[in-house]
Order: C-alpha cells, then structure tokens, then sequence
C-alpha cells in the first residue's frame, strides 16, 4: 500500500514503491522511481527521473533534483538541496532565456546507507559513498569515500562513521564503533569493514 497526501503532486509517470508515503505540498516528477518504503517529508521535491533505492528517507523541504541517483537507505535531512547544474545562468552569453535544451543537467550519487544532514548542500556533479555522512550545514564539491564524516564550507573529511551513524574510535591500527563495536581498517584513505 501506498500513502500519498491529498495535496502532494505525484506525476502519473512516476512509480512509487509499496509501503512508500509521500507527505503533504511534497513534488514527485515524472518518471521518478522510489523503492519500497520510502518516506517523502512535507515539502519536499523529487526531480523527473531521479531514482531511489528502498527505504530512503527524504526530510521536509530537501530538494533533490534530477539527476539524482539514491542507494537503498539513504536518508536527507531537512532542506538538503542536491544540485544539477555546474555553471547556472538563467540567460545565455546573448542576453537570452535559457532553456531546458541549453544545459545538461549532471547528478549528485548516493550510495548505500549513507546520511545528509539539515541544510546541506551537494554541488553536482559528485558521488557520496556508502555509510558517509554529510554534517548539517556542510557544502560537499568533491567526491565523499565510504564511511567518511565530511563538515564544513568547503567539506573536508575530519573522520570516520560506522554503520550505525557514530563517529569511529581509533584503537591501535583498526577503528571501533562506539555503538555496535564493529572494527574498521583503514587504507591510503580507504575504510573498510572487518568481516568477523
């Protein structure tokens, strides 16, 4: 089953998977795809074709425009904005209107579990990694590895996070989580998961 508000605009083109609720004034453009179970806050806007991965979690006013490309649970936080556009202008070098034909639009990827929080902002063209995680307030403009904690204008890694969202404890050579206790190696900047 599928819960749409009675004034949120779903596109007949756009599929929405089972179990998903699309709350009050939320946009989904056409040919959008969500996975099943997803959740779309108040507000909030999915731009045409952008594609989501099951129980994905976009927060009230976060703006994710085409062609936005979301692992399975993916959560945005309030007022995000993915970007689509490297050099806007609303007028070409002439003076005129631009058009939907005078600029491609590039994408922001999200992979697997990873997190944005409140009022980022993600300038495209760019790709998040699995299980990272995005400060509140931070301006991502460069590729994010997996498990990476990325804050600040411009962001900059200033740790490691695991599965469960906690920063990462460094023990020895290896990283701990606070929360579950799984271990962590690290790389030439790569992290990875100690299978156990």
């Amino acid at each position: 089953m599928v819960e749409i508000a009675d004034n949120a605009d779903v596109s007949a083109d756009a599929v929405v998977g089972e179990g998903s609720k699309i709350w009050h004034l939320a946009q989904v453009r056409e040919k959008a795809l969500l996975g099943a179970n997803c959740i779309i806050g108040r507000g909030a806007y999915i731009g045409t074709g952008v594609t989501m991965g099951d129980n994905c979690k976009i927060q009230n006013y976060a703006l994710v425009y085409e062609p936005a490309q979301l692992g399975d649970g993916v959560f945005i936080g309030p007022a995000v904005v993915l970007t689509n556009d490297t050099y806007p202008r609303a007028i070409t070098p002439e003076g005129e209107l631009k058009s939907a034909h005078d600029w491609v639009p590039v994408g922001v990827t999200i992979q697997d579990g990873a997190s944005i929080g409140a009022r980022a902002v993600c300038v495209a063209p760019l790709t998040i990694g699995r299980w990272a995680t995005i400060a509140a307030g931070a301006v991502v403009t460069t590729d994010v590895p997996d498990f990476a904690l990325m804050v600040g204008v411009p962001a900059k890694r200033r740790g490691w996070v695991g599965k469960a969202g906690f920063p990462l404890e460094r023990v020895g050579e290896q990283w701990v989580c606070p929360e579950t206790g799984a271990l962590y190696v690290e790389n030439d900047e790569v992290l990875r998961e100690v299978e156990v």
